[in-house]
C-alpha cells in the first residue's frame, strides 16, 4: 500500500514540479524554494523504489 501511494507521487510530481537536472542547476546557487522541491523528490522517488 505505502509503495502504490508513493508511486503515484512520483508520478504525479513527475506532471506537477519542475525538472532541476534538465535545466543544469547547480546546486549551489538554488534557492530555498528550490531545494525544498528537490529534497521532497528526492524523498518520493526512494521510497517509491523501496
Amino acid at each position: 500500500m505505502k509503495k502504490n501511494f508513493f508511486k503515484l507521487l512520483a508520478k504525479l510530481n513527475k506532471l506537477v514540479l519542475p525538472s532541476y537536472s534538465k535545466k543544469q542547476l547547480d546546486l549551489s546557487k538554488a534557492t530555498k524554494m528550490q531545494m525544498a522541491i528537490i529534497g521532497w523528490r528526492y524523498l518520493v522517488t526512494t521510497n517509491a523504489l523501496d
